[in-house]
């Protein structure tokens, strides 16, 4: 079988490369919910489990002089449509551990930031979450790594720094965090507010606390809603670093941790809570880059707006409590995969494999509200 990376395929999509077609064979509903960006839903997924010549019929009417890329969840039917596709004379790879493989590829870039050192964005177009790292006088922290930490080792070798902390805005839902797992291999201490540890035995951050890493200090901001623990990281007046509390486009859930029994309150008081954090961010000084935690697309670094473009362009950012409360509490959308067990391995509570944290992130983001 002939395959293809999904590094490499994020490289060619990413450089705007028009000579390859991705053909997603899984069925529509599946391809609705979580796809490559750019693919084509051909569903013949049951045709290649029960009738393969009725597959490869569907497949003939492809265009025969493009390079096709086949994708299914695993691999391994897309593997098959490849095989048929050959047989007829394409040129068809399948994406390697397909959609699997695509929630692992990681794309980093270097932000334009006024600071005494780089800010490099670390995203995953599978997953659109986002993480950061800070280099500064050969120090270095990273904020909101996945589980692959090899990704965040990788750029400390690059940029010769020493880990001197990872920080975790909050105890994601959606993800796994490599947080304290980077912070051991390195002995560094694990940042995260109290409210969201259960058990990790974090070292605890508070609402005005300063920690400095080289020559820029990072101000804690306790900006509770999303989650009671959730806290917006300063570095300096250039860039805040909102977690799930402040996208580009919209701001964070306020029921996930009331639905997995993980806080003694309910949703109107988290939505009260987050407009006040909101109104907190709204009030910072200068002009910072805002970085959440998340992008609702499939982004390719850089990702970043400034404070002043973000209250332009989200609207609920600059709404009054009575009408954040009324959106956020009223119209909830669907839950993020298996985010209970996710909130519960990040806070501390449950112990889970390798291989669990695999499969438990696969599928779309929904950490914001819509």
């Amino acid at each position: 079988m002939s395959e293809i990376t999904p590094e490499t395929v994020a490289e060619r999509l990413e450089q705007g490369d028009d000579d390859v077609t991705l053909i997603d064979v899984r069925d529509a509903e599946s391809f609705a919910e979580w796809h490559v960006p750019g693919s084509e839903n051909v569903d013949v997924y049951d045709e290649l489990k029960d009738d393969p010549d009725a597959a490869a019929e569907t497949l003939a009417e492809l265009p025969e002089d493009e390079e096709i890329v086949t994708v299914c969840a695993a691999g391994v039917l897309a593997g098959d449509a490849a095989e048929l596709l050959q047989e007829e004379g394409y040129d068809a790879k399948t994406l390697e551990n397909g959609m699997n493989g695509w929630a692992r590829v990681h794309r980093h870039a270097e932000l334009e930031a006024d600071l005494e050192g780089a800010l490099v964005q670390v995203a995953r177009p599978g997953t659109g979450c986002l993480s950061h790292v800070l280099i500064s006088e050969g120090e270095a922290a990273v904020f909101e790594p996945s589980q692959y930490t090899e990704e965040y080792e990788a750029i400390l070798e690059a940029y010769d720094a020493d880990l001197a902390g990872v920080f975790d805005t909050h105890a994601h839902a959606d993800h796994v965090s490599g947080g304290q797992s980077l912070a051991e291999a390195h002995d560094a201490p694990y940042y995260l507010h109290p409210a969201d540890d259960d058990g990790i035995g974090a070292t605890h951050v508070e609402d005005g606390d300063v920690l400095e890493v080289g020559a820029v200090a990072i101000d804690v901001i306790h900006t509770p809603g999303h989650s009671p623990g959730s806290v917006t990281y300063a570095l300096e007046d250039e860039a805040l670093l909102t977690g799930d509390t402040l996208f580009h486009d919209s701001v964070g859930r306020v029921e996930l941790g009331v639905d997995a029994g993980l806080e003694d309150t309910d949703v109107e008081d988290n939505a009260e809570t987050l407009s006040e954090s909101l109104e907190r961010l709204r009030n910072q000084d200068g002009d910072p880059l805002v970085l959440p935690a998340h992008d609702p697309g499939s982004p390719q670094p850089p990702v970043a707006a400034r404070l002043s473009e973000v209250e332009e362009r989200n609207e609920v950012f600059g709404q009054d409590r009575e009408t954040v409360v009324a959106e956020l509490a009223g119209d909830v959308p669907d839950q993020p995969a298996n985010f209970e067990r996710i909130k519960l391995a990040n806070v501390g509570t449950e112990e889970i494999s390798d291989e669990e944290a695999d499969e438990l992130e696969l599928g779309p983001n929904r950490c914001a509200a819509e």
